[in-house]
């Protein structure tokens, strides 16, 4: 007599997500937003300094993204659709 089980296929970014303790929430560099909306977004929304929110506006000008958070992918959602409503562009790696 034999047992049959049903079998779940996973996808690698599923699979990566749950093993990994922590995501990043990464900005993008854009053409819409100003240096000052961006700044005020990761003050208002993340609680950066003025001084440190420049930076990473500096940085996501230059580089073109910049990790801004890390944490779980939860989380990282849910700021990732705050951001997003403000217009910034952001994803979660």
């Amino acid at each position: 007599m034999g047992v049959e089980t049903e079998q779940e296929a996973f996808t690698l970014e599923e699979i990566l997500a749950t093993v990994r303790s922590s995501n990043r929430l990464i900005l993008w560099n854009d053409e819409i937003n100003t240096f000052d909306h961006v700044i005020d977004c990761l003050m208002k929304h993340l609680q950066y300094s003025e001084g440190q929110a420049e930076q990473i506006a500096w940085k996501v000008h230059t580089e073109g993204k910049c990790a801004v958070l890390e944490g779980s992918l939860t989380e990282m959602e849910i700021y990732r659709k705050i951001l997003k409503s403000e217009g910034l562009t952001v994803s979660v790696e």
